[in-house]
């Protein structure tokens, strides 16, 4: 029997290779978007059945299901969102903050070798501080107001950032540059033009990194002082033995976390969309 022809003719004489079932794309796609979530699915089933036949206790770890019916509790009573809300803005302005100024110093060190000389030595020995030890001495400093709570989130996420800014700036193609000074750019156009998007991968991924900081200083400092927020939440739950809000108050600053990340990586990708490692590969 003859096999049939990979390749089709067509009366002009062009060859024709023949395209892959289109139905095989939706499912690719699909399953490049769902593949992360497969695994936390899995373990949430496999949680569950383990709670349900006893294998774990539910004053030791509650089962998924009686977790989400605390969290419908919260959600009706406005408890849920008013933390939520709180907590997210208390880690938004102190990412703004810390953040500014990291990108500040990374990019003035990364530019001038004397800014540098004078001030990195510096900053590496603070960074070498863990900034949760300096609890004691913030409270002391701020008390247990706004204050302290926006000082250790913007100093964690400080150096993630300033680093991989810095990183990134003196990582840029020197030949990149002089072709700039070469056509006549200005400081301030080849700052915008070559530097800044040389630099941009580096400073993505510092913020992914200062992104996972931010959370966890702020459930630190949510638990030791705090009115509200979803630390405040779990630490009131805990007083009650309320197992169930501990562990909702967990998961949520995981879903927060993995949310900032996805915004970060979207906001990534528009704006590298020059960057061959991030462009859509064309079918």
């Amino acid at each position: 029997m003859a096999l049939a022809e990979p390749h089709a003719e067509t009366e002009a004489g062009v060859v024709e290779t023949p395209k892959a079932p289109p139905s095989a794309f939706p499912f690719a796609a699909v399953e490049a978007r769902i593949a992360g979530w497969v695994l936390p699915v899995l373990l949430l089933a496999l949680w569950e059945y383990l709670s349900r036949i006893g294998m774990i206790a539910p004053n030791v770890l509650p089962a998924p299901s009686a977790v989400a019916a605390a969290g419908w509790t919260a959600l009706k009573s406005g408890e849920l969102i008013r933390n939520m809300w709180v907590s997210t803005l208390r880690a938004l302005a102190g990412l703004a903050v810390g953040g500014v100024i990291g990108l500040f110093f990374g990019i003035a060190n990364g530019l001038s070798g004397l800014s540098r000389r004078y001030t990195d030595t510096t900053l590496q020995m603070i960074r070498n501080v863990p900034h949760l030890a300096l609890i004691p001495l913030v409270i002391l400093w701020f008390g247990i107001d706004e204050e302290a709570k926006l000082f250790l989130v913007a100093l964690g996420v400080f150096f993630p950032i300033y680093i991989n800014t810095l990183h990134g700036v003196l990582t840029v193609d020197p030949q990149l540059v002089e072709m700039g000074r070469a056509y006549g750019m200005s400081p301030a156009i080849l700052f915008r033009r070559v530097i800044l998007p040389g630099a941009l991968p580096s400073i993505f991924v510092g913020l992914r990194f200062a992104l996972g900081i931010m959370w966890l200083t702020l459930i630190v400092a949510e638990t030791i002082a705090a009115d509200a927020g979803l630390g405040y939440m779990a630490m009131q739950a805990r007083e009650f033995l309320l197992v169930d809000v501990v562990v909702l108050a967990i998961l949520i600053y995981a879903l927060l976390g993995k949310l900032a990340d996805v915004l970060t990586r979207w906001l990534e990708r528009l704006c590298l969309q020059w960057h061959p490692a991030f462009q859509t590969p064309r079918e």
